[in-house]
Order: structure tokens, then sequence, then C-alpha cells
């Protein structure tokens, strides 16, 4: 019996002469779904079931999205079928997407009506976009562009291409309660190189909008000397900015946007005209599982407590974007904590190890470091940002610039897919580099 009182799945199995495999269910075949699902296929071995439940039959890496956006990588070029990769490991994939998670029946709905019952739930379903919190936002019957998701990016790089033709005002940024920060800055200085690249860069006022209280806050509070190295680099960029902006309405060709002071009153009201904009939505939780008593809080996000653990449902995990995590610090316009690649596969990690003890009967605690390791590219050269661990105070902090950072991210890019492609979540070379660096995934 589990601490909690509950008959975990193991003794159940135990019971029954192991007539039945443990059945753990992934929702999401992002980043975190595919990453927890071939760790924990290495560390389970072949006996428990694995189902991973996606949207679609693509993985993608979105960290290259900015890429897509400007015709500087193809949606080919970053995606591979997911079906046939988790095949090869024994995981099992459903491409039909969730309608709603059963957690009292142990349960999962799809979307054609069918269900799948579990033993264990692990939510990565990365975030629903919310652009419905401003009129007019979004690409979807709205005027304004997105890099969340490889199709937003592909439609990004049609409209990208149509302005090219007709050049003018550009406007990249995020809204209010936007939490991942560094694809707006990536976009709007990959966009500057590529624009001066085919010499239209002098045709393409670009300004930045964001609810930060400063360029480089970054939902971290700031990463080392963040706020002068990316205002410089706006700098030399002619990238003008506004902070403390909240995006009130989108309209054809204008954007207006409420300048705040520090006290979250309206300092001024900007109506600022463009040909084309790039923001970035706050985040929410999916509908499969926002309305579960328990399971989420009041934005949808999953609460969990340090083990990656809901404690309500404590035979349900959950990692990535899609868990609550409160903001850095209070903000006069509101915004988010990021959630990192390497916090994303921290958590993973921590959660495959919790899971394999609970199935052997070991109540392990083990922890996600949360550590924020960012590579943020700016077109020929690129920022590094390291906050250990990302909510303050830190034991490190430091931001670092240089072509590297370009070349890193690139070879980070190549290096994913083909674990993805493998199933070899970290690799030996992976374990090495961290370790130079005194990282760890999880405590």
């Amino acid at each position: 019996m589990q601490a909690d009182g509950r008959v975990s799945p193991a003794a159940v199995a135990a019971f029954l002469g192991g007539q039945r495999m443990v059945r753990v269910v992934i929702l999401g075949a992002g980043i975190g779904g595919m990453s927890v699902a071939y760790e924990l296929r290495g560390m389970l071995g072949a006996g428990p079931a694995i189902t991973v439940i996606g949207e679609g039959d693509l993985f993608s890496f979105t960290p290259s999205n900015p890429w897509v956006a400007v015709g500087w990588r193809t949606a080919k070029q970053i995606q591979i079928p997911v079906a046939t990769r988790l095949e090869k490991k024994r995981i099992a994939f459903d491409p039909v997407g969730a309608e709603r998670v059963e957690p009292g029946r142990n349960r999962v709905w799809l979307r054609d009506g069918r269900s799948i019952d579990y033993d264990y739930l692990v939510i990565a379903t990365g975030p629903r976009l919310a652009f419905d919190d401003v009129p007019g936002l979004g690409p979807d019957g709205g005027f304004t562009q997105s890099i969340c998701t490889t199709p937003h990016a592909t439609a990004a790089w049609d409209a990208y291409q149509e302005f090219l033709q007709d050049p003018g005002p550009l406007i990249v940024g995020a809204a209010a309660g936007a939490s991942c920060f560094g694809p707006a800055y990536e976009f709007a200085m990959i966009v500057d190189r590529d624009l001066r690249k085919r010499k239209l860069r002098d045709r393409v006022p670009i300004i930045y909008v964001t609810p930060e209280p400063y360029v480089g806050h970054m939902g971290l509070g700031g990463v080392g000397d963040s706020k002068g190295l990316m205002e410089s680099e706006f700098r030399k960029r002619h990238i003008q900015w506004i902070v403390n902006a909240k995006i009130g309405a989108v309209r054809a060709g204008e954007m207006e946007v409420l300048e705040m002071n520090e006290d979250g009153e309206i300092r001024r009201n900007h109506v600022l005209p463009f040909r084309y904009s790039m923001v970035l939505p706050a985040f929410a939780g999916v509908d499969a599982v926002r309305q579960v008593e328990g399971l989420c809080n009041p934005r949808g996000f999953v609460l969990i407590d340090k083990h990656q653990r809901n404690s309500a449902w404590p035979n349900i995990y959950a990692l990535g974007v899609c868990v609550a995590i409160p903001p850095v610090e209070q903000t006069p316009v509101p915004t988010g904590a990021p959630k990192t690649g390497f916090m994303i596969e921290s958590m993973v990690t921590a959660v495959a190890r919790n899971i394999q003890g609970d199935i052997a009967g070991e109540r392990r605690e083990v922890q996600a470091t949360w550590n924020a390791i960012c590579l943020a590219d700016m077109g020929d050269r690129g920022a590094a940002f390291v906050a250990l661990p990302q909510i303050p105070p830190r034991n490190v902090s430091w931001t670092r610039v240089g072509k590297w950072v370009h070349l890193a991210k690139i070879a980070f890019e190549k290096y994913f897919l083909r674990k993805m492609k493998t199933g070899n979540t970290e690799p030996v070379y992976e374990k090495y580099v961290l370790k130079l660096l005194g990282i760890e995934r999880t405590r």
C-alpha cells in the first residue's frame, strides 16, 4: 500500500499473479512527452505497456520555429514521424488527441469516442495558446502571426514572403501573461538579420512590445546582466521597445498598446501601425485536463508537488509547459515563469525515476532541479542564459554572447532530432558536457 493509503499498481499486478501489465499513458508527443516515453521504456524494460497520445502524427522541434518563420528551415527539416520511432521501442502511439481525463476511473477519453485506461498518467501536453485573451490576436481569425507551433511558423513564413514584396513597420513581442519570451527575442533579431541580408532593413522599422518590466527580464527577473545586454543588442539593431505593455486589441494593420507605469496604471496609449506582426500569446491549460477538480489551477495548469506528482491524484504526473509554476516576481503587467528545454528534461528524468520506483514498490522522491539554460539565436550570433536554479536566489547566474551560441543552437537542433529518432534520451556526451558545467538533472 502506498503512503497515501491507495493500493499501488504494482500491488494490483502482484495480486493478479502478474496477469496484467502496468499501463502508463502519456498525454503529449512533444519534447517532454517523447522524452519521458523513451526514458520510461529504458528504465522499466519491456514489461509495462506505454502509450503516447499525441495531436497528429509528427514530432516538431519547436525551438527551430523562428527559423521556419523566415525561411531558414522548412517544416520537414525539423519534424519526424512519431509512430514508427516509438514502435521500435515497443511504445504504442495514438494521434487522435485526448478529449478529457477521468481520474476517478483512471481513464483517458479520446476525440473519436474511444478510451484508454491507465495505472499511471503523465501529462506533457504543452499549453493551450490563449490568443482569445486579446481581440484580434493570432493567426486564426486574427491579424498577427505566431511561432508557437510549426504549422503556425509555416503560416508566418507565407505571410512574411508577402510582406517582403511591400515591407513596412514590423511589431514583435508578447501579450500580457506570456511566459516564454525567448522566441520573441530570437525572432526580433533573426528577422533583423534576414532583412539586412535582403537589403530591406532600411524600409522596416521594428518595435518590440512586451509585458516585461524591462528588456531582458524574460520572466526570470533577469539573468546576470541580461537587461544591459539585450538593450545593447536592440540598440545595435535599431530595434525600439515598449515595456510594461499590455496589448489591448489588434486590428488590420494597427495594434493598440497600453503602456503601464510601475503601479500598473496606464501611462500612455500607443496606436502602432504595422504591416507584419509576430506576437506570442499567454498560455493556459489544455481543455482535456483543465476542468478536472483538484488537478489544475484556475488557469488550467496542472498542480504538482516537488516530485512532479499531483496531490489529489497521486498516480498522475506532469511535466513541461503544462505544469503550474508561480511567477518569479510580481510585475506591473503579468508575466509568467518560462519552462526551458533543460528544465523540462530534468522534469522528465524525475517523473521516470519516481514512476519506476513506485512500480517496484519503492516510494521515491526524486526532484527536478528546475535549472534554466537557454540558447537564444540572434541570426549570426547568439546569447546563452544560465540560471541555477531558475527561481532566485541563485547559485549561478550569467549571460554570454557570441558566434559559438549560434553554432551551438544549430548543433543542438541536430542532436535533439537524432535523439528523438533513436530513443537515446541521455547519450554519454550529454552527461559529460552537463557535468563539466556543474549541472545536474535531478536531486
